[in-house]
């Protein structure tokens, strides 16, 4: 899905501008940032002619370029479409410009209806609170209760040890068992926000359970989610049901509360709404916003000195602007001073300590201290898709490829939408290229640009794979948007800056610099 930008549709393809890919079907071909912007002015103008003077407008910003600029650019754009026999929808104009005519053009704009749904929500509590329901058994057989029973009694567990929710006990939403219920009757009555049901059939040699986290105030959907597993083992399907479903849940009602919390005053923030505030702009781990997040963190911290996933999220900002904005000393430091104060105020705070676990690992280059943390987290919670996540990174960078790709492959199994899916996919792609499997290299890197079009990193697993490949044009292309997002970029620093593994920095090194990377 585009972060922040329209898809365009036309026959076997798809556009997205903001990561600068073209796709055929499934298969991804990198266009360049010019490319892009010429196919998606002459896609928005579909049948009406775009002259010379508005394509180089639209490509090159007002620059004063060759003609033969602009015919370069085109006749690229006309050999990716022969591809599937359409260089034709492209049309020369003489001494006018180009048309598109080929099938009709779709756009699919991101979905305002959630979050004008979510404004019209009335005053909630400020702790997000969770109720869950006994799931239905839909089987026909009594016998299965106790497998419904125990889904609900394992998920309650793990998501109690969550700190930052409140979830409610047992014995008091197993009084709505066997009865037909409103959700937002269960919300007002048991005091909570959120309200999970579900249901559980088994048939034959399997089994299939559903779930779904409603918001109680409004009714809108914030999780859903189906399980089809063989029954051969009851016990150990119930439990990886469980785990997988609150991985899930946790990031899903994370993100309902930062819309929530964009929603009240500026200055009626508590130390929490700051945090959840300040998260969108942490997760995307580039320096612009991680400075704005930091702003907010610094004013948490402020009002609550001892607030660990304050000091844990201001740790991964410095860390960002460590790597990503000078590689200046003070940034590591700061970044390595949070993470410390993080994990001497979250030991119960499974995602405080996994900021921390990173930041230690990445910045003061001790992986061991990095492991305790992390290790530390998913004793507190096992669920923590991100631990495995930002655990994957580090074992990535660090040169143990098969195990990066097992925790990346954890993580994105616990939270296949989380907000920091595109770092396992990092993980997976240097991964993959340290081992001489370039494909799949490239196909993991391709999934980390879709997830996060806006950070510089995933294109330099990018343009490595796409270079290994000996796509050197799409490889320049990925290079050049590293360039766009972080001009300061140097491979060789960026090795240094996270203890790059020999053998990884010399692979992806040569790549790098066949690529056009600056060393």
């Amino acid at each position: 899905m585009t972060v922040g930008g329209d898809l365009y549709q036309f026959g076997p393809f798809r556009l997205d501008p903001e990561a600068g890919i073209l796709y055929r079907g499934a298969e991804p071909t990198m266009l360049g940032q010019r490319a892009v912007a010429l196919l998606r002015r002459l896609l928005e103008n579909a049948g009406v002619p775009v002259s010379k003077d508005a394509l180089v407008e639209a490509a090159w910003g007002g620059l004063a370029v060759a003609d033969n600029n602009l015919t370069v650019q085109i006749a690229a754009l006309r050999r990716v479409l022969a591809e599937a026999d359409a260089e034709s929808w492209i049309e020369t104009l003489p001494r006018r410009g180009y048309r598109y005519v080929g099938p009709a053009v779709v756009t699919n704009a991101p979905d305002a209806s959630a979050a004008a749904r979510a404004t019209s929500a009335p005053a909630l509590p400020d702790k997000p609170s969770v109720a869950v329901l006994p799931f239905s058994n839909l089987s026909g057989d009594p016998e299965q209760e106790y497998f419904a029973d125990g889904m609900v009694d394992d998920i309650i567990t793990g998501l109690a040890r969550i700190n930052w929710l409140f979830v409610i006990a047992r014995n008091s939403t197993f009084t709505y068992k066997g009865r037909a219920v409103d959700v937002k009757q269960v919300g007002r009555e048991l005091g909570v926000r959120y309200v999970l049901e579900g249901s559980v059939r088994k048939a034959g040699g399997s089994v299939r359970v559903t779930g779904q986290m409603i918001d109680a105030s409004t009714g809108t959907h914030v999780w859903a989610e189906r399980y089809d597993r063989s029954s051969d083992n009851i016990f150990a399907i119930q439990d990886e049901i469980a785990l997988s479903a609150v991985g899930a849940i946790a990031p899903s009602v994370r993100k309902a509360e930062i819309e929530r919390v964009r929603r009240k005053r500026p200055d009626s923030l508590d130390a929490y709404d700051l945090v959840l505030r300040a998260q969108p702009d942490v997760d995307s781990g580039m320096p612009e916003q991680v400075t704005r997040a930091l702003a907010l963190l610094e004013r948490a911290i402020a009002l609550e000195p001892a607030y660990a996933l304050a000091h844990g999220n201001a740790a991964m900002c410095h860390h960002c602007l460590f790597l990503r904005a000078g590689l200046q000393e003070v940034n590591r430091a700061a970044s390595i001073r949070h993470a410390r104060s993080a994990i001497v105020h979250g030991q119960d705070d499974a995602l405080a300590l996994t900021w921390a676990g990173f930041s230690i690992g990445m910045d003061a280059h001790d992986r061991a201290a990095a492991f305790a943390a992390l290790e530390a987290a998913l004793a507190i919670s096992p669920s923590s898709a991100l631990t495995y996540i930002l655990g994957s990174v580090i074992l990535g960078w660090g040169g143990e490829a098969e195990r990066a790709i097992e925790w990346s492959e954890q993580g994105i199994r616990l939270s296949p939408f989380d907000s920091w899916a595109w770092a396992a996919f990092d993980a997976q792609a240097m991964s993959h290229l340290l081992r001489g499997r370039y494909d799949e290299a490239c196909r993991a890197a391709y999934k980390s640009v879709q997830a996060n079009p806006a950070h510089s990193i995933t294109y330099v697993q990018l343009a490595a794979a796409l270079a290994k490949l000996g796509r050197l044009d799409e490889a320049r292309a990925a290079a050049a948007r590293v360039l766009e997002l972080q001009p300061a970029f140097r491979y060789s620093r960026q090795f240094a800056g996270v203890n790059c593994a020999p053998e990884l920095a010399e692979a992806l090194g040569g790549a790098l610099r066949d690529a056009g990377l600056p060393e």
